[in-house]
């Protein structure tokens, strides 16, 4: 095909990655480890973990999950928790031991566990005693589990800081419920244990099983995208290619608030700048804003990366200009992912910063990174920028054919970072994957001629009214364009007269905000199939772990109140 974003490419960048790279993370991260070992790998409440260090620990729990456990190669283990020290050693440590990592997220509820653990087939878990409850409820369900590792919060940090942490998340914030789980092992032991047995080596090829990182689908069930050792490694390589020597080895400070077990951060944050022997500094909850300024304000980062809502709150938070100051002349990159970029946000931070907030585009299935703005980018377009190295995007229609350049159709994608399928569903793979190969996103976008490519909206999220496609992203980003918006989500619902129709639903940014503002607002913008028929008002919107609005969940409320206003 015509790869036409290659000459957009900044100086400098190659078009495609090196095929002498890793064969594996394990390789990668043994590599790291040698290179960097007196460097600051992890940094958590303001205790550093070396490269020597991870590399003692991640070996010491990879032993005891082969000697103890009797887990081999391609066993699955799941691990759940949110950042700190232990996170990235009960994973590295079972990639070391040949192991395939599920990564979790800790607010599942029992049943949302229950299913993924069986799914996978995981036959042990790693989980933070704060949510060590959700799996005593989930275990009678789930018939491979075999082992459980429960840890604390503040395990790997130095006495007596490690036994405050514990103490005041146990016994004053009362953060941990009541549990009980018969066998379950403690990190420490499992810690203690492996530094008396022998790591066995492994040997682990590109098509080896890395991950198995579960994604919603078509179906609303969550399926395991299949990433091996091969799609990682090629995604850690295009994304330092894409970066064309920004950043240097050894000398890098990251700023990690986005939860490692999402795709995103596992490969931007966790492997990248493992990668580049960075010092990555881990914030267990971005929720707790006071925490994370005081962070930021203490610690001379060059990287930061998030989602459009983490920033969009930084910029609100106190103190976040003193951050600012005490930064001038580190932050070398800061890239939003996960969810759409607003405009307004981004011109605040490069505002503040001096730094353009770079967008980037990808999904699970592709480890994630498709598409990202240039580097030396200095001006927001709200585009998701070029394909990286080595990666290919066309705009296909609904017959897998291409579409003209600046026409809306889906975003597909082929590459070496694109997963295998889906664990366990051979027919949901076939679904995804068109006869030549193409991954479909299910996301619909345009390409223009210098091959950058524009996120339009999700193709299921699409709204028809009378026959005319109506876009809710476009929709929310010409509310969000009023100066009393903060925030917007979009959904369609059943009309008797139109098929179907759209609503909005506004958070303020100021209490004097009327839906009759909305509506003079909406009919200055938007044509008028796409304005919406009835609008809300309401204090917040339900949002995924990550950010993301649930359109899901306003969609059925929207039902709901039309229903009960129905009835009435």
């Amino acid at each position: 095909m015509d790869k036409i974003w290659l000459a957009s490419y900044p100086p400098g960048v190659r078009h495609e990655i090196s095929v002498d790279r890793p064969a594996s993370l394990k390789a990668l991260l043994e590599h790291s480890c040698a290179r960097f070992a007196d460097r600051p790998a992890f940094t958590h409440m303001g205790t550093q973990l070396s490269y020597g260090e991870l590399d003692r620990l991640s070996r010491h729990f990879g032993a005891f999950l082969q000697n103890e456990l009797g887990l081999a190669k391609g066993d699955r283990i799941a691990v759940m928790m949110p950042n700190c020290l232990q996170q990235p050693v009960a994973v590295l440590g079972a990639l070391r031991a040949g192991l395939a990592v599920v990564n979790v997220n800790p607010m599942y509820t029992a049943g949302e566990l229950a299913h993924q653990l069986n799914n996978a087939g995981a036959a042990a878990i790693v989980v933070l005693e704060n949510f060590a409850a959700t799996l005593e409820k989930a275990r009678a369900e789930v018939a491979p589990l075999r082992h459980v590792v429960v840890t604390q919060l503040g395990d790997l940090l130095p006495a007596p800081q490690g036994w405050v942490v514990n103490t005041v998340v146990k016994r004053v914030k009362h953060m941990v419920p009541e549990w009980s789980l018969p066998g379950a092992w403690h990190l420490r032991d499992a810690l203690a244990l492996g530094g008396r047995r022998t790591l066995h080596e492994v040997e682990i090829g590109s098509s080896d099983l890395a991950f198995l990182q579960y994604t919603g689908g078509t179906t609303g069930r969550p399926k395991g995208a299949m990433l091996s050792h091969g799609n990682l490694v090629a995604n850690v390589e295009q994304t330092i290619a894409w970066l064309g020597g920004s950043l240097e080895d050894g000398e890098e400070t990251i700023v990690t608030a986005l939860p490692l077990y999402h795709v995103f951060a596992l490969t931007a944050n966790l492997l990248t700048f493992l990668r580049l022997g960075a010092n990555n500094v881990l914030i267990t909850d971005p929720r707790d804003l006071k925490h994370l300024v005081a962070t930021l304000k203490s610690t001379r980062f060059s990287a930061i990366t998030g989602v459009n809502t983490l920033f969009d709150a930084l910029l609100d938070a106190p103190g976040i200009e003193a951050v600012a100051q005490h930064n001038q002349g580190a932050l070398k990159v800061a890239v939003a992912g996960g969810m759409a970029l607003q405009r307004s946000v981004a011109e605040r931070w490069q505002k503040l910063f001096g730094r353009l907030l770079l967008q980037g585009y990808g999904l699970s299935e592709a480890s994630p990174i498709v598409c990202g703005d240039r580097i030396d980018a200095t001006e927001f377009t709200g585009k998701l920028g070029l394909p990286l190295p080595s990666t290919e995007v066309a705009i296909l229609d609904e017959t897998g054919q291409p579409v003209p350049l600046d026409t809306p159709g889906e975003i597909c994608v082929r590459g070496p970072q694109v997963m295998t399928g889906y664990w366990n569903a051979p027919a949901e793979t076939d679904n995804v994957f068109t006869s030549d190969g193409w991954l479909r996103t299910g996301d619909i976008g345009r390409m223009d001629a210098a091959g950058y490519v524009e996120f339009v909206d999700r193709r299921k999220d699409i709204i028809v009214v009378s026959g005319f496609k109506a876009f809710p992203a476009e929709i929310e980003d010409a509310v969000r364009e009023h100066p009393l918006v903060k925030d917007a989500g979009v959904v369609g619902v059943p009309d008797g007269r139109t098929g179907e129709s759209v609503a909005l639903f506004v958070v303020p940014r100021d209490p004097s905000l009327t839906v009759e503002m909305l509506r003079e607002h909406c009919a200055g913008r938007l044509t008028a199939y796409k304005r919406p028929k009835t609008i809300e008002l309401r204090a917040d919107l339900p949002r995924t772990s990550l950010g993301k609005v649930l359109r899901r969940q306003l969609k059925d409320e929207a039902m709901q109140a039309a229903q009960a206003h129905a009835a009435a």
